[in-house]
């Protein structure tokens, strides 16, 4: 079905709600604006009250004047020119200004660097005190978070010279490789394609096309693959260090410690889905028989059978949204209505914009999506998606700027839900043969953000212990390491070639360590969520109340005050049972 040509006036953000242009002097003012406050702060508490926290009349204000603070941030101007940018990535005037703001912004903060460092100094009957007190309430969670962190942190010198390594030892590495990696293009039936679009492009081609231009890519990504082995282990080392210096055990422990996420939990979710592999084996068989292919290839993991058919303009996925969300909540419709009225949603994909999707939103500024519709069931479920952030965002505001800051784990639990809903009360009207495309579509996501991705994590588990113990990982054990780990959750309806493994090349995640794991952790959650709402339409309740929780308590403590426990592991097992369902279902429909 061809897509009509649709307007795209109106559709655009209004970045007006920030500043009047680039070239407004309120961006420079609220710049000067943050510096004096940061410059106060650090000569109140670093130079004339450094040991504060001994001082309950101190403290408190420290922790006041600290969220009058973080309710600027990050700062309006960067929001602003970053916004600005995602909608015309050409503009190298916006590009300049966002460098040299971004800059300023960095020392600007570093102001305020000594302050984790001093609070963790707090003795240990000190912080029992602090913590029991009544006063300190509405700080307690980032009090007690404070000092758990300050057990690895070092001194306010040492974490400058951290910080300042960094640059050359992670950054330029990683934005180096992503010039190697951007420089790539493919040859394709005549033309040149940058390698990121044809990668985009393979699941969508027929199979003979598919596995031909996946070797295509393979080749590219091996060409470069000498520099993607050094950079690897140069990030890959430099953590090694501040782990070392830190005291972190586990190369996981820093990622988990930041999303406030119980070690343990994680480890029982890693376990249970690795246990688990033989359901996403056994969704990879039927998907065989659905492409009517006797073994799948690395290139057909995520491969289509069909597309769902019917209007998904913007404008039909808009009024399916808010009827869907609406019938849950009013409150939900109210909040997109308000998004599009506002425009607060870039909607159409055009010439220089920033591709993908997101929802980025902070105490002090409006929330604004991301998006890159293109009228089929994907943007759909994307819309849906994204708007689950921007509801997790809104209820989370009254909190305040320190506790509306939720866990990346907790905002994968949100924006999943909504997509769940979504996506169940639209393919419930559509005929069979539609739901096998559907619910094929659904389980292929679902398998990719659960089994993938802590396929993963197993994955840079083995990159971390491979250099721990060896000093040093070659190309060649990275791409064997990478198909060990891929073959583990696709199973034997596979057949991996060795040149697959070099997908690592171009694998972003494993250079954002560890973080895959909250995909996983998410969605799994949501499954529940979803299911004890359809059991029993009064659990919107204690949806809402998880939503309303933003960061002011650690996810398993959020989750367990609505009910729902994740310590022990069982709930893990519960989602695995709802995707088992699932493909049960879809196997019984083909």
């Amino acid at each position: 079905m061809a897509n009509k040509k649709v307007s795209t006036r109106g559709m655009e953000w209004n970045l007006g709600q920030f500043y009047k242009s680039i070239n407004d002097p309120q961006i420079e003012n609220d710049i000067v604006e943050l510096d004096t406050l940061c410059t106060n702060f650090n000569k109140k508490y670093s130079l004339e009250n450094k040991e504060f926290w001994k001082d309950d009349s101190l403290l408190l204000q420290s922790l006041k004047d600290m969220e009058s603070i973080e309710a600027k941030l990050p700062p309006k101007p960067i929001m602003y020119l970053s916004f600005s940018l995602h909608m015309d990535s050409s503009n190298t005037k916006t590009q300049s200004l966002l460098n040299l703001i971004s800059n300023r912004a960095t020392k600007i903060l570093n102001k305020l660097s000594f302050y984790s460092i001093e609070l963790g100094k707090t003795t240990p009957d000190r912080q029992k005190e602090i913590l029991n007190s009544a006063q300190y309430r509405d700080f307690n969670f980032i009090l007690k978070c404070a000092f758990e962190d300050a057990k690895h942190l070092l001194s306010e010198s040492e974490e400058k010279i951290i910080s300042l390594k960094e640059l050359p030892a992670a950054d330029m590495w990683n934005d180096g490789h992503d010039k190697q990696l951007s420089a790539l293009t493919v040859k394709w039936k005549g033309k040149i394609l940058p390698i990121a679009e044809a990668q985009s492009m393979i699941s969508g081609l027929k199979t003979k096309d598919r596995e031909k231009l996946h070797l295509l890519v393979m080749e590219q990504l091996k060409s470069i693959s000498n520099f993607s082995e050094a950079e690897i282990n140069a990030v890959v080392t430099n953590k090694k260090i501040n782990d070392e210096l830190r005291g972190y055990k586990n190369p996981q422990d820093n990622t988990i410690r930041s999303y406030r996420n119980d070690p343990e939990t994680v480890n029982k979710l890693v376990d249970t889905v690795t246990r688990n592999f033989k359901i996403s084996n056994r969704f990879y068989k039927a998907k065989a028989k659905i492409l009517k292919l006797k073994y799948l290839r690395y290139c057909d993991r995520s491969a289509k059978n069909s597309d769902v058919s019917g209007d998904f303009s913007f404008e039909k996925s808009k009024e399916s949204l808010i009827n869907i969300f609406g019938n849950f909540d009013k409150k939900y419709a109210d909040i997109l209505q308000s998004y599009i009225k506002n425009k607060q949603i870039d909607v159409f994909p055009r010439k220089g914009k920033r591709g993908g999707a997101y929802c980025w939103g902070t105490y002090a500024n409006p929330t604004f999506v991301l998006l890159n519709h293109t009228n089929n069931f994907n943007s759909y479920n994307t819309f849906a998606h994204e708007m689950g952030h921007a509801f997790h965002t809104e209820l989370s505001r009254p909190l305040g700027p320190i506790n509306m800051n939720y866990s990346t784990s907790t905002a994968e639990t949100a924006s999943t839900f909504f997509e769940s809903l979504a996506f169940e009360d639209f393919v419930e009207k559509l005929p069979n043969k539609q739901k096998v495309i559907a619910l094929h579509s659904k389980i292929q996501e679902d398998v990719s953000t659960i089994f993938r991705q802590i396929a993963c994590f197993n994955f840079e588990k083995d990159i971390h212990k491979t250099v721990r113990e060896k000093g040093y990982i070659s190309k060649e054990e990275l791409s064997d390491l990478h198909n060990k780990n891929m073959k583990a959750y696709l199973g034997s309806a596979f057949k991996l070639n060795p040149d697959d493994g070099y997908f690592f090349v171009s694998w972003s995640h494993i250079r954002n360590f560890f973080y895959v794991y909250s995909y996983a952790y998410g969605l799994l959650i949501s499954k529940v969520l979803l299911k004890r709402y359809r059991q029993d339409k009064s659990f919107k309740d204690k949806i809402e109340k998880f939503l309303m929780s933003g960061g002011k308590d650690t996810p398993e403590n959020i989750f367990e005050s609505i009910g729902i426990n994740i310590k022990s592991g069982e709930l893990f097992e519960e989602g695995m049972k709802e995707i088992e369902n699932d493909i049960k279902k879809l196997e019984s429909l083909i």
